[in-house]
């Protein structure tokens, strides 16, 4: 097969790394530098392949031990590069030795190991069948996308072709070196569970150890099951892939390949594989998902914004902030809440907090029953441009979208979020979430990329409706005469229900004086019941006014949120073997001493700290001077965060009910 104009083959690649070597240049080769060594005449009193030193040398010539010195000192101009094989160096000292030795001939044959790395290789051409004792061929980090096996040496052990852009290994399996030990097909593209057909004993009979590595490959079970046909495999790597992503995926490996020594660079101790006996069997057919946990705790370092608003009037405008934490997520088929007294958010939609009412009314409830949902809620109802009004399910979600750039999620994922709180020197939201994932292939791009964490501020804004005027009826205009006889018969009537009235306060003065001498005895106790009376009556008064007091209305305007800080973690580990990732996410100080002084004088206040006494009033001073001292430093807002990815560690913990 003839390669095109501007390919990259093995050969081309080979003939340029012979050239760098410069093996008929100084010191190696025929020159001035060795011309009576190398003469006819002294070459033909020598007898083996590398000739002697003559006895009489001229002054231009080198020794060969001095040839060989340039060659093989680090500090030489002459010395190869870093990367450079033992087998260059040996070629080297030949071509100083004897440079006749150095033909097409002999290279084909001297070559039991070809490295050829990131050398820009897109081709493997018939070229290489001319090695015929190849034992070793390292194309790693090339532009290969197929390999014709019928272009590679039939002696070849060893062959390793990672980070190419190969997307399957069929073309490997028409003729595949009878001898291959090892195989590394790893960081290339290899994706699904079709690749099983071609791992199979009949391509590939002699292969200790395979690196599938860093693809996506998926469908567990029939990786291992084509793996298992493998009798002599001892070393497997499949970390990388979405299949290694599930929680049983290494019990299950081990369990279903008996003769495995190596999985993932860790060896396969007698325990582990006890461990996990019969787990092939009872998880044969288990649902391949993902399992990940996310658990937020505490937030500290928090701007109080309410301490620089200020004081409102009658009317308002009163606003309350609460804070919460945010993180992008692959949106799951399932979820699972756990916690103490923590009901687990869905995912973030924005909405309206009916909090402020509340502060009002009720000045004795504590500031984690004011918090969003009432201790961690779901939130389901959204913000759209009246106050109040909620969005359904099925509606349009362009409304619902973040305006700050920081809250669109990427493609492919959207938002969760913890409760909302009301603000605290450390707020603590002990947040937890499962996420169960199917589409694994999604979740290992998704955690190649990284989960960004948001804290965040939502201001809400109410203002009190004040009551609008009773509007009276227009006024008519009339005769004088009729307003007289209309203001006569008013006066009237008024006098003749006073007179009615006094008649009544005299009929009952009498029939009380009339039984004053019976009812002298209960005087006392009536007397007692009708202050009982008066009582009950303040009392139902006062629980009227304070019931007026209470339905007072207020309208509020669209919350206002904004990013206080944001962070790029990385999740990288977790496709590499970790389980967990736990880190405080640190934003820096957004605080000064001012701020935190004016928050300790207010919940000094709110606590009702009253300072008596001289002691007292300079334990006061004391901790106000603290904030006031040139070297205080505001704490730095942090949250701590932990991700972590379900993994079996045994057959009992994969047949718990909480797993």
């Amino acid at each position: 097969m003839e390669a095109e104009l501007g390919t990259v083959t093995v050969s081309k690649v080979y003939k340029e790394h012979l050239r760098k070597l410069c093996l008929q240049e100084f010191p190696c080769g025929l020159g001035s530098w060795n011309k009576v060594r190398f003469s006819p005449q002294h070459l033909k009193t020598q007898k083996g392949l590398i000739p002697k030193m003559p006895e009489n040398v001229p002054p231009e010539e080198e020794s060969m031990e001095s040839l060989l010195r340039l060659a093989q000192s680090i500090e030489s101009p002459w010395a190869l590069d870093k990367d450079a094989t033992m087998e260059d160096q040996y070629l080297r000292e030949l071509a100083i030795q004897n440079p006749f030795l150095i033909g097409d001939d002999f290279l084909f044959s001297y070559f039991k190991s070809l490295r050829l790395v990131n050398k820009g290789i897109s081709l493997v051409d018939e070229d290489l069948i001319k090695f015929f004792q190849l034992e070793e061929l390292i194309l790693s980090a090339n532009r290969i996308q197929m390999v014709d096996p019928m272009n590679l040496p039939r002696t070849l052990k060893v062959l390793e072709l990672y980070g190419n852009e190969m997307t399957s290994i069929q073309c490997l399996c028409s003729h595949p070196p009878p001898a291959l030990q090892h195989l590394g097909m790893g960081h290339n593209k290899l994706i699904g569970s079709m690749e099983s057909h071609f791992l199979t004993a009949t391509f590939w009979s002699n292969l200790v150890s395979l690196d599938l590595s860093s693809n996506d490959l998926t469908g567990l079970r029939y990786i291992v099951a084509s793996l298992a046909t493998l009798q002599k495999l001892r070393l497997l790597l499949l970390q990388g892939n979405p299949l290694a992503l599930v929680p049983h995926y290494r019990g299950y490996t081990i369990d279903c390949l008996h003769q495995l020594f190596m999985l993932d660079e860790v060896t396969v101790s007698p325990e582990e594989r006890h461990q996990f006996q019969g787990i092939s069997c009872k998880l044969a057919y288990a649902e391949e998902a993902a399992c990940m946990t996310v658990t937020m705790k505490n937030v500290t370092g928090i701007l109080d914004s309410s301490l620089l608003d200020p004081e409102p009037a009658n009317e308002g405008p009163f606003n309350v902030y609460t804070y919460f934490v945010t993180y992008n997520f692959l949106p799951e088929e399932k979820t699972i809440a756990k916690g103490s007294g923590t009901v687990v958010n869905e995912a973030f939609k924005p909405i309206s907090v009916p909090v402020l009412s509340v502060l009002l009314s009720n000045e004795h409830t504590s500031k984690n029953e004011l918090s969003t949902g009432q201790s961690g809620g779901s939130r389901h109802s959204g913000v759209s441009g009246d106050p109040g009004e909620s969005k359904e399910p099925g509606e349009s979600k362009e409304a619902e979208e973040p305006q700050d750039p920081q809250l669109i999620p990427p493609p492919g994922s959207v938002l969760f979020s913890t409760a909302q709180k009301l603000w605290e020197n450390v707020i603590e939201f002990d947040y937890k979430k499962k996420h169960i994932l199917k589409d694994l292939v999604k979740l290992k791009a998704f955690l190649s990329k990284g989960t960004r964490i948001n804290i965040m501020e939502e201001k809400v804004t109410s203002w009190l409706i004040l009551p609008s005027p009773v509007e009276s009826p227009p006024t008519v205009k009339k005769g004088k005469g009729e307003k007289d006889k209309k203001e006569k018969e008013k006066d009237k009537k008024e006098k003749e229900k006073e007179k009615e009235k006094d008649k009544k306060e005299k009929e009952k003065e009498k029939e009380k004086d009339k039984d004053k001498d019976k009812k002298k005895a209960g005087k006392g106790k009536e007397k007692e019941k009708e202050k009982e009376k008066e009582k009950e009556k303040e009392k139902e008064k006062g629980k009227k006014g304070k019931r007026k007091e209470a339905i007072k209305e207020y309208r509020q305007d669209p919350p206002i949120r904004r990013v206080l800080g944001s962070q790029l973690i990385s999740l990288e580990t977790l496709i590499s073997g970790e389980d967990t990732v736990e880190t405080t996410c640190n934003f820096g100080i957004v605080r000064t001493a001012e701020i935190d002084k004016m928050a300790y004088l207010r919940d000094s206040k709110a606590k009702g700290k009253v300072v008596k006494g001289k002691g007292k009033d300079k334990e006061r001073k004391k901790e106000i001077a603290l904030f006031e001292e040139p070297d205080y430093e505001p704490d730095p807002m942090t949250v701590d965060i932990r991700i972590h990815l379900s993994h079996f560690s045994s057959l009992a913990d994969a047949m718990s009910p909480t797993s």
